[in-house]
C-alpha cells in the first residue's frame, strides 16, 4: 500500500469518536490528504472531524473498503476488493461533493449535530443498523459479501418485527408525508444498507438531497417489496415517494423514531437535515 499511495502515517481508531479527533488533529498539523480504511461510519467520523472545524473541502479524502456496508465506496465506483481499490485510488482524481448535517435529539433530549457524506435515515433503519453490526461480527471473514449479507439478514428480521410510527416530513417547507412511516432515507449518494440502490438518481454534487419515503404497510406486503428495493425498481411503487430538496424537517413524538447517519445511530426525531453544497473533496476513479 505504501508503494502505491506514497508515504503514509498510520493512525488506528480504538473506539467511537477516535476518527473525529484523528482527522481534526491531522489537518491542524498540515495534512492535505486522508485515506480512510474503514466503513461508512468511519468515513462519517472523518467528515464530522473536518466539517465541524470548517476544514472539509481543503482536505482530500480517499476511501478503502474495510467496513461492513461500503455504500459510499460503491457510489464512487471504487472496487470492493481492498487490493484493487488501492490501485484505483493511486490514480484517482479529486472530486468536489456535497455533504449534509442532521440536527436531532440524543437519548437525553439534548440537541446534537452530526455530519454525513452518504445518507441519513429514520425509522426501521435504526434497528437494521444495530442488527447488521451484530451479524457482521459473525460474517466478517466473508469480506464485502459478509457485509451485504449482514444487512440483508438485519432487514428481514426488522421487517418481521416491524411497527410503523406516525411521522411528518417536510421538504423545503412543503409537507410530503404525514402518517405511518416505515422508513425515510435522505440520500446524498445512491446506495444504502450494504448495497441497496435506494436513490438511483442521486447526484452528490447537485446541491440537493434525494428523499425516499416508505409509508406504513403490512409486514407481508413489505417483505414482498424487498426484491424491488434491491433492484432499485421501487420508485413507482405506491407506498414509495421520492423527492429532492435542500432542507428536510422530520417530526414525530420525541424518541419514537430513531435516526442514523452513514450507518451510525445519531439520535431520534424531531430532526432537521440540510445539504452542504461542495463541502467535501473526495478521491474518485478518473474517467
Amino acid at each position: 500500500m505504501r508503494q502505491a499511495l506514497g508515504p503514509l502515517e498510520v493512525e488506528r481508531t480504538r473506539g467511537s469518536g477516535d476518527a473525529v479527533r484523528i482527522a481534526r488533529e491531522a489537518v491542524r498539523a498540515g495534512v492535505e490528504r486522508i485515506v480512510v480504511a474503514g466503513g461508512d461510519g468511519t468515513v462519517s467520523e472523518v467528515v464530522t472531524g473536518l466539517l465541524s472545524a470548517g476544514l472539509g473541502s481543503s482536505v482530500q479524502i480517499g476511501l478503502l473498503p474495510f467496513g461492513t456496508g461500503g455504500d459510499l465506496v460503491r457510489w464512487l465506483g471504487l472496487p470492493l476488493d481492498a487490493e484493487e481499490a488501492i490501485d484505483v485510488l493511486a490514480a484517482a482524481k479529486p472530486r468536489t461533493l456535497d455533504a449534509g448535517c442532521i440536527r436531532c435529539r440524543d437519548s437525553h433530549g439534548r440537541e446534537t449535530t452530526s455530519w454525513f457524506a452518504n445518507e441519513v435515515s429514520v425509522g426501521a433503519s435504526g434497528r437494521v443498523v444495530a442488527l447488521a453490526d451484530a451479524y457482521a461480527r459473525r460474517l466478517g471473514r466473508f469480506g464485502a459479501f459478509g457485509g451485504s449479507a449482514a444487512f440483508f439478514l438485519a432487514i428481514l428480521r426488522t421487517v418481521v418485527g416491524l411497527r410503523s410510527a406516525p411521522a411528518t416530513l417536510r421538504v423545503d417547507g412543503e409537507c410530503v408525508h404525514e402518517g405511518p412511516l416505515v422508513l425515510a432515507v435522505v440520500a446524498n449518494g445512491g446506495y444504502f444498507g450494504g448495497g441497496i440502490p435506494v436513490a438511483p438518481g442521486a447526484l452528490a454534487d447537485d446541491g440537493l438531497l434525494d428523499v425516499v419515503i416508505v409509508s406504513g404497510c403490512s409486514r407481508l406486503r413489505l417483505l414482498g417489496k424487498l426484491p424491488k428495493l434491491y433492484r432499485g425498481a421501487h420508485a413507482d411503487d405506491p407506498v414509495v415517494r421520492i423527492c429532492r430538496g435542500r432542507s428536510i424537517e422530520l417530526d414525530a413524538a420525541p424518541g419514537s423514531v430513531a435516526a442514523e447517519a452513514d450507518g451510525e445511530p445519531v439520535g431520534a426525531l424531531p430532526a432537521r437535515v440540510e445539504v452542504l453544497p461542495g463541502a467535501l473533496t473526495l478521491l474518485a476513479p478518473s474517467e
